[in-house]
């Protein structure tokens, strides 16, 4: 049974080397990337997930940031790995920042206190599939990118830089931009490891 889902699902890898040779506009990226989060399930329809696109140089300040800020706790020696690392994000076209709004978290525990326990639990499932709708959404769309977590090191200077609201919750940075080089093969657990079919 052929699924046109399940093939784009299969395309989305991680791609470290990043590059600027996207044939998409800054304008077409953005609607993918807003359409993926705004079709992105929520428990209880809470929409809580929240993304700043950052393009070019604004990316670039972002990574140059978060070197900064890892430089302030990683040793020394060795450091130049870590930072070509970072560096290696900026090369690409953008970076997505995902957020979670605690204000909506807060409120459904409020209005539903029964379940108050659970909605930062269903919250940050909510963000992990907004994340992985966007990189899905971008694999498809032949756009390369990683999951990087690089929170809550760089929170506060983030939070400073692009006037973001306190109360939104840095969960993840996804840099995005050309192909620069292939994917090996991924190996996979047994399928007898992790599923049971009963019935």
């Amino acid at each position: 049974m052929s699924n046109a889902y399940l093939d784009a699902l299969k395309k989305r890898r991680t791609q470290y080397s990043l590059g600027r040779n996207v044939s998409a506009s800054k304008e077409e990226l953005t609607t993918l990337i807003q359409d993926a989060v705004k079709h992105s399930p929520s428990s209880f329809n809470s929409q809580s997930s929240r993304a700043v696109i950052l393009f070019g140089a604004e990316s670039e300040k972002l990574w140059n940031l978060a070197i900064e800020e890892v430089r302030k706790v990683a040793p020394a020696e060795g450091f130049e790995k870590t930072e070509a690392k970072l560096k290696s994000f900026a090369a690409g076209v953008g970076t997505i920042l995902f957020f979670e709004d605690q204000d909506v978290v807060r409120g459904l525990q409020e209005k539903f206190a029964l379940y108050a326990d659970n909605f930062p639990v269903w919250s940050e499932q909510a963000g992990g599939m907004a994340q992985l709708s966007v990189w899905t959404a971008l694999a498809n769309a032949g756009v390369g990118a990683s999951l990087q977590h690089y929170n809550p090191l760089i929170d506060a200077a983030v939070a400073r830089e692009w006037n973001v609201p306190a109360w939104w919750k840095l969960r993840a940075q996804m840099p995005f931009g050309s192909n620069e080089a292939g994917f090996g093969d991924k190996p996979f657990m047994d399928d007898a490891e992790r599923f049971r079919v009963f019935g």
